[in-house]
């Protein structure tokens, strides 16, 4: 089996901290948001993938090479014309069942189950409010009979969150061509679902799979929100840190150095971080940050950042350096 991802997002709403890092690699509860994504292809034996990569490239490709023995294609995307388009980039490696993964969602799902379906499927999570996403309708047999994007009145609860697994490529690469051939853009986008539209129209036959659980990383609020289930669900086990308090569930690295602190609950402390004489909760402080003399709830501390001072709630990029009097 195979993989595709596209990767090449800018991540404005999470700015500052994409102005130096992809959106992919933000950590949350303990790691990148991409490791996760990886992490779980390689559980179910997926050797080779394709990324499809565009804003700070370099870093995705030094991050996958570093870290994970798989065969790993990177394919730049040069300008953002949407999710349809990153698929289009990479159809020559649609050649066989493939898993489509969307690289900003952190999802929990039966991967191994939807891997053996007896036809292509979309994976699907029931939301109260679906106006704000893809929707499926699905026909009288639980096939898919159209997608929506962004539907006013919703035809069904279905959201589309982003992993698809497509068992016969063929169509799917015909789709594409076509989707980009007739120029068929919404927004000056072209969008995967359209592909997949197109897909079913053709008579190719789609399913859905469910999405138990999925964390959307797109904003910094929603960033804090996935750490806090992430740690809830994993409960990383309690560091012990003498002359600190940690509370859980909470990490820490174990290159990161705590002295004279309170830290917790719901606090990611990355590598190299170093935290003294300060109480942080609801907080991410990524790798090689200083905080020091703080009371911090509701943050992100970007890598190589430093925050000293007084109780706040601050939302800090990379490399910056902010003193609270």
């Amino acid at each position: 089996m195979r993989a595709v991802i596209p990767v090449a997002g800018r991540g404005k709403r999470l700015r500052p901290h994409t102005h130096t890092q992809p959106k992919v690699l933000m950590n949350v509860a303990g790691k990148p948001i991409l490791a996760y994504i990886l992490d779980d292809l390689r559980d179910l034996g997926v050797e080779e993938i394709t990324f499809v990569v565009g804003y700070l490239a370099e870093k995705v490709e030094e991050f996958v090479r570093e870290r994970y023995s798989i065969r790993a294609h990177f394919i730049y995307q040069d300008e953002p014309l949407g999710n349809g388009h990153a698929i289009y980039l990479a159809r020559e490696h649609l050649t066989g069942p493939t898993l489509i993964v969307f690289g900003d969602t952190i999802v929990r799902a039966d991967l191994r189950a939807a891997s053996r379906l007896d036809c292509s499927a979309i994976g699907v999570h029931q939301v109260s409010d679906p106006r704000a996403f893809g929707v499926v309708e699905l026909d009288r047999d639980g096939f898919v009979r159209h997608l929506w994007e962004k539907p006013s009145a919703p035809p069904s609860d279905l959201a589309v969150v982003g992993v698809y697994m497509i068992q016969r490529p063929g169509p799917l690469r015909a789709a594409l061509e076509r989707l980009v051939e007739q120029r068929r853009m919404a927004n000056g986008e072209y969008w995967l679902a359209d592909a997949l539209q197109l897909m079913v129209e053709s008579g190719e036959r789609l399913r859905t799979f469910p999405i138990e659980r999925w964390y959307d990383c797109g904003t910094p609020e929603a960033l804090l929100h996935a750490n806090h289930a992430l740690l809830e669900s994993s409960s990383p086990a309690p560091a012990d840190i003498g002359g600190s308090v940690i509370v859980p569930p909470s990490f820490v690295s174990p290159t990161a150095v705590v002295e004279g602190s309170v830290v917790g609950p719901y606090v990611t402390i990355a590598e190299g971080a170093r935290v003294s004489n300060a109480v942080l909760r609801e907080t991410i402080v990524n790798a090689n940050a200083r905080v020091e003399g703080v009371l911090l709830e509701d943050s992100i501390i970007g890598e190589n950042a430093a925050v000293t001072g007084r109780r706040s709630r601050i939302n800090l990029g990379d490399s910056s350096e902010i003193e609270l009097t």
